[in-house]
């Protein structure tokens, strides 16, 4: 699909995404009336799987609640249905991924896009064909800019962010430096190999991304004190760049990794992200895993894992500690000099997310502890309101939750009345529209963030796919 033909395809997309239904789509016979699907129309999807389709009228039929079920029908498919530009290139599969409402791929995103989807690929050949090619698309943008977090595919597009320092490279929508962007890249080609057994992704150009990943890291280790990133922006909003003409601030060098950014985009207060920190040692070991078995380069397989146990072993100095009221936490930003910061941001990797990202079994005394802390009233980001309560972020203000940390919430929660309480705020808080947004008004949830924005839709999808799979007792009674 050419980059002229997707954005013109989108308008119909955003249309099929507005308050009014989509009556092209059949909905359901038992919801048909209440509740019409918002889907776009079938001629208007970015993308179709026979083995989606076939999940999503599987796992309806066990939602006992009407509303839950259109939800689930209208999110699930979302990233396929309007963000997916596929095609081959070169021979080669190559797969382009909006985040939505935002004309750009951001690395995190799309791979939490598509995380759902790929149980099913060894069931649909076109939709591993789309994972390939994504995988294909990400180490593309690494090799262009290690540092960058948001990419265009046309080359010629201008940036709405020319105007940052430095002024983003073609192709690069905007250049914030967070750990987890390039984490996120080796999480999807280790699941796609651990998937499919499919060892052709680890190409040459699929190598030389993965040791610019660990040399990026290694360097923003700041062992000597210096970096080669900064970043400015114009403006008064304080958290859009790093203080210190976009340097950051101090650090001192103990063996974690600086994140000038959290993956809200909003600038880090202390540069230690401890949750990215941790993401990245997840992801060490996972390369470290994939070379020493694989591709059977034993030298930097060692040098991989020995990276990891050098990051782990700095985040439990630094950032474990104890807390006057919840005990032995983890600290949510720290600077090596021991001060640390407590709070966390809805977004993944975040505290909450530990156990979904398989950091931490969520019975873990340290991470039962630190979710104790998340949702309490200690926790400045954790926000009550006569609509709900939930996880918020310093991206958008003190007073809205985000719908993906509660959902995190449900999908790290051993606790089935937990898990229908956040079933319950998510029914509550749509605003009618079928979909899940960035964040809502903790007292009117008609006051929301982003429109169209799939990887939370796609999360939902994912939160409710985990419950059929494992809680179906759960989805078989009505949130009223």
């Amino acid at each position: 699909m050419i980059r002229r033909k997707f954005i013109v395809d989108n308008s119909v997309l955003l249309a099929g995404l507005s308050l009014l239904p989509a009556a092209a789509v059949p909905a359901p016979a038992f919801a048909a009336e209440r509740f019409p699907s918002r889907r776009p129309a079938p001629h208007a999807r970015t993308f179709r799987s026979e083995a989606v389709e076939a999940q999503i009228a599987e796992i309806r039929k066990a939602i006992a609640d009407e509303e839950l079920a259109w939800m689930f029908e209208n999110c699930y498919p979302n990233t396929l249905d309007t963000t997916v530009d596929h095609e081959v290139i070169d021979g080669r599969p190559d797969t382009f991924i909006i985040t939505g409402d935002i004309d750009a791929m951001w690395l995190r995103d799309s791979t939490a896009q598509v995380w759902p989807y790929m149980p099913l690929i060894n069931n649909d050949e076109r939709l591993r064909a789309l994972i390939h090619g994504l995988v294909n698309r990400q180490v593309q943008c690494v090799l262009k800019d290690p540092y960058a977090n948001a990419f265009y595919k046309d080359l010629s597009k201008e940036s709405e962010w020319k105007s940052d320092k430095p002024s983003p490279m073609p192709g690069v929508h905007e250049r914030k430096w967070e750990i987890d962007s390039l984490c996120y890249v080796v999480r999807l080609a280790h699941r796609y190999y651990g998937l499919t057994g499919d060892a052709s992704v680890f190409d040459a150009s699929w190598d030389k991304a993965m040791r610019l990943i660990v040399s990026t890291f290694r360097t923003e280790q700041r062992k000597d004190g210096a970096s080669p990133y900064s970043f400015e922006r114009q403006g008064s909003n304080t958290i859009d760049a790093p203080p210190h003409l976009g340097a950051g601030n101090p650090v001192k060098p103990v063996g974690l990794i600086c994140s000038m950014f959290r993956p809200s985009d909003d600038a880090t207060w202390l540069p230690f992200l401890i949750p990215s920190n941790i993401f990245a040692v997840v992801s060490l070991r996972q390369l470290s895993g994939i070379y020493r078995t694989v591709l059977h380069d034993a030298a930097f397989a060692v040098e991989c894992s020995a990276f990891a146990n050098e990051v782990d072993a700095a985040i439990t100095r630094y950032a474990v500690g104890p807390h006057g009221d919840f005990g032995t936490i983890y600290a949510y930003e720290v600077d090596g000099f021991g001060n640390r910061l407590f709070m966390d941001d809805a977004n993944v990797p975040s505290l909450m997310s530990l156990a979904y990202l398989g950091a931490h079994k969520p019975t873990d005394p340290l991470y039962a502890n630190t979710r104790k802390f998340l949702l309490s009233d200690s926790n400045p980001y954790y926000l009550r309101g006569t609509a709900g309560e939930g996880q918020a972020s310093p991206h958008t203000g003190k007073e809205k939750i985000w719908p993906m940390g509660i959902i995190l919430r449900a999908m790290t929660s051993t606790d089935p009345a937990e898990i229908g309480r956040c079933l319950r705020t998510l029914k509550r808080t749509h605003a009618g529209t079928g979909f899940m947004h960035e964040a809502f008004h903790k007292d009117n949830p008609d006051t929301f963030n982003r429109k169209w924005f799939a990887w939370a839709n796609t999360l939902f999808g994912e939160l409710i796919v985990k419950l059929y799979n494992e809680r179906k007792d759960i989805l078989a009674k009505p949130f009223e």
